[in-house]
């Protein structure tokens, strides 16, 4: 699965490291050492994905996401320091799909990389194709595509997976471990990704976001989705 990714990473050590790791897996692999730059290489021609360092001259890389995600839904890692949970909370609110602490492995990084390609571009979904509706939400597997009424949602492919996932089961309780096993296909991770992913479903598909009908929140376990009685 060959992807065009463009790496933002100030630290050329890490930069040159990871563009390795990426290309011997087949990746055609640009790098860019400052935020703004990056923003504007990715507006001009949209990559298949990036891997986006938070640090970074001139914008750093929630400017970048926060900006290229106003554009477009390009799959986004970010690349996080160790331990700073609050700079990956806020990654993921800002529209990351997925986050790498430093230090980490680049083999570690590369399979990530993969699965977020596989998620984008959806061939990693039980049922390949078939239409989940729910009242006036409509989520078309086959299509990746989401509609509320007449309108399309865009979403990221974490939070499509997410919600096609928790449609196929409705009215059952996930646990956020359940959910990053099964949506993310990790068997241990930050469950803070559970959350803000929710968090970020709700503003799109819930009518009132602070009051949620169709993801709820079941008190000591996680979340369940409950459909609406609308035929």
């Amino acid at each position: 699965m060959s992807a065009r990714i463009l790496v933002v990473e100030d630290d050329p050590t890490v930069a040159e490291v990871v563009a390795r790791y990426l290309e011997r897996d087949g990746h055609q692999v640009e790098c860019v050492d400052d935020g703004a730059e990056a923003l504007r290489r990715a507006l001009a021609s949209p990559p298949d994905l990036l891997v986006l360092d938070l640090m970074l001259p001139r914008m750093d890389g929630l400017q970048v996401c926060r900006k290229l995600r106003e554009r477009w839904p390009v799959p986004v890692i970010m690349l996080t320091a160790l331990g700073e949970e609050i700079d990956r909370v806020v990654g993921l609110e800002t529209g990351a799909d997925d986050y790498v602490t430093k230090p980490f492995s680049p083999r570690e990084l590369a399979l990530r990389v993969q699965s977020v390609l596989r998620r984008a571009r959806g061939t990693t979904s039980p049922s390949g194709t078939g239409v989940l509706r729910d009242g006036d939400l409509t989520v078309d597997v086959g299509a990746h595509e989401v509609r509320l009424g007449d309108r399309e949602i865009t979403l990221t492919a974490r939070e499509f997976d997410l919600l096609a996932h928790l449609m196929r089961n409705p009215r059952q309780a996930f646990s956020r471990s359940a959910l990053l096993d099964q949506v993310w296909g990790w068997s241990f991770g930050d469950s803070s990704t559970v959350t803000v992913h929710v968090r970020r479903l709700r503003e799109k598909v819930e009518p009132d976001p602070t009051a949620p009908r169709r993801i709820v929140t079941v008190w000591g376990v996680g979340y369940r989705y409950e459909p609406s009685d609308v035929p």
